[in-house]
């Protein structure tokens, strides 16, 4: 009988949510996982820029910069501001920062 109670117990603690509920989170996951994009994300939570900037530092031309971006902002990673003739983007997910700390533990080498 106590082995009963533990399994209803089991059950009750499950964590919430089905796989239905995670489909738009997989589709951004999706989003996120190319190299330019992860890039992007991890130079604006440092700060805001602009497409030209990012494309640089991603050495790939700005309509490249502004696909992935677009992409980005479709998951509402990101937001841009205009300022007179520059667009400039940064995070709107504070979430992304946590999911940045791990890729940045788990693949980048450590700082010496």
């Amino acid at each position: 009988m106590a082995t009963k109670s533990k399994k209803n117990d089991a059950k009750a603690s499950k964590p919430r949510g089905t796989v239905r509920d995670f489909a738009q989170a997989a589709e951004c996951l999706k989003t996120l996982a190319h190299p330019v994009r992860l890039r992007i994300v991890q130079l604006l939570l440092f700060g805001r820029y602009t497409v030209g900037e990012l494309a640089a530092d991603c050495e790939i031309q700005d309509n490249v910069a502004s696909d992935h971006l677009r992409l980005l902002q479709r998951c509402g990673f990101l937001v841009s501001e205009r300022e007179g003739r520059r667009v400039y983007y940064q995070i709107a997910e504070p979430h992304l920062q946590g999911l940045m700390d791990c890729i940045e533990g788990r693949f980048l080498p450590a700082e010496s």
